[in-house]
């Protein structure tokens, strides 16, 4: 190649990094300007169905409930990512019921959405493909699944687990031998650059094995440490690289200020129904355990938004910041494809995605009624940001007012970012989790932390 050829590549090649570069700063930007008006990225949850075909007795739409099942038209969808995408929305999940009664539909429905710009789109299931691993055609059928998944712009895929046992997961769901079949199915997820998340809906079985009493509230904090260590450790021996934790689903008389839920992921079933102080003990318990595990399996649950809570529920603090629900976050239901502020709002529907159901940037959010981790968890996250951003002064004031938070938000910023913001399409990098190895950790009896919370106990 000649000198001038060599030059011709150079400038090419230079031409194309620039490019690049314009467009992942272009991205960048994408990405915090809602936060430099007051808002926040922008996300949409979208209950495709409720039908169902497990028998999880945490969830209203389970197989035995006899009701009238619903689906939303794949066009009528196609019509709302249409919409989300010219109002800002940055991330659509797809839910069910279980979407994946309908794979091809939500594949491709996941496909549109990346096509219309929508950066990050999620879905999940509650693991029924994966039964049946022992049959010589199970490799073929999961490696087709990945391969599918795999072509499309999916970001995050969660598949859901109960407990630390298997056999009590297994007779939760009525999904026999599906922990076996998950386990089988990883690698080959993985094999094809999609890394799923276990996903947690804490309740009394968490840990395999039945939680005391509260009037111990020592002995029922180290049961509920115990259970999560036990399902920490059985996620990463399963072969996951990314975990995460729903908040216990149960609503206390007189403390919701009326929550109506419109979305059917919730149930009186006493497995996780748990009173104010057991609350308490539940969020202590995560909140210790967490740090122990940060850097062996990327973990979504922040640690400052569980510090909040703990504030709240023991010292009567109002220190969550609210819910950015039917602002920035939305849902929608399957059964009339309407849009409320959440799934558990449901006496205020919105109407129709496309109509007019954003509201004012600038109108304060407040919402505090629930301690559900869907939408609170990123409102927390991106609380500070948007308050820096729109009310410096107040973000400031915070800082002052509580250096232990804002030490705690700076870490899940960090731990957030070495966990590659927790992309389900790329392996963990262990040499930066390693930063957070034994972070902030507590003792075994839970006495020590670097963030001093009162406790019942």
């Amino acid at each position: 190649m000649s000198f001038t050829e060599q030059g011709e590549k150079y400038k090419g090649e230079r031409a194309i990094s620039d490019i690049r570069g314009r467009l992942k700063s272009l991205k960048t930007f994408q990405a915090i300007f809602p936060l430099l008006v007051g808002r926040m990225p922008g996300q949409l949850v979208i209950q495709y169905t409720d039908r169902c075909n497990a028998r999880c007795p945490q969830c209203g739409m389970r197989i035995t409930e006899s009701f009238r099942r619903s689906r939303l038209d794949s066009d009528v969808v196609k019509r709302i990512i249409d919409s989300a995408r010219k109002k800002g929305m940055q991330a659509v999940s797809f839910t069910g019921g279980e979407p994946f009664l309908y794979f091809y539909e939500i594949v491709e429905l996941i496909q549109y959405a990346g096509d219309a710009g929508i950066r990050y789109t999620r879905t999940g299931t509650n693991g029924f493909l994966f039964m049946n691993s022992h049959k010589p055609d199970y490799e073929a059928k999961i490696t087709r699944i990945a391969e599918i998944l795999a072509a499309t712009g999916l970001y995050n895929f969660w598949i859901s687990m109960d407990s630390a046992d298997a056999a009590v997961h297994e007779e939760m769901r009525g999904l026999p031998g599906v922990v076996a079949g998950i386990k089988k199915a990883l690698p080959i997820f993985h094999k094809h650059g999609i890394y799923p998340s276990a996903n947690l809906g804490i309740n009394r079985n968490t840990g395999g094995f039945p939680l005391p009493d509260v009037s111990n509230s020592l002995r029922f904090y180290k049961s509920m440490r115990e259970a999560f260590r036990k399902f920490y450790m059985t996620t990463i021996d399963l072969g996951f690289t990314m975990v995460n934790a729903c908040y216990p689903m149960s609503l206390e008389p007189g403390s919701t200020d009326g929550l109506h839920a419109v979305y059917g992921a919730s149930s009186e079933a006493p497995l996780i129904q748990f009173s104010p102080d057991e609350k308490s003990l539940v969020f202590k318990a995560l909140f210790d355990t967490i740090p122990e595990f940060r850097s062996k399996i990327r973990i979504f649950s922040p640690r400052s938004s569980l510090y909040s809570l703990l504030r709240q529920y023991t010292v009567g603090e109002e220190y969550c910041y609210p819910c950015r629900g039917g602002i920035d976050f939305f849902f929608v239901d399957a059964k009339g494809g309407n849009t409320y502020p959440c799934g558990y709002r449901g006496d205020e529907n919105l109407g129709k995605f496309w109509g007019p159901v954003l509201r004012n940037g600038n109108e304060g959010a407040s919402c505090k009624k629930c301690d559900w981790e869907c939408f609170r968890d990123p409102s927390e996250l991106f609380g500070p940001l948007q308050s820096l951003f729109s009310r410096p002064v107040a973000f400031f004031e915070r800082v002052l007012k509580d250096r232990a938070y804002i030490g705690l938000w700076l870490e899940d910023l960090r731990y957030s970012s070495a966990c590659g913001f927790f992309n389900g399409r790329s392996a963990p990098d262990y040499k930066a989790l390693s930063a957070f190895r034994q972070s902030g950790t507590v003792e075994e009896d839970g006495h020590r932390n670097e963030a001093s919370i009162p406790c019942a106990y």
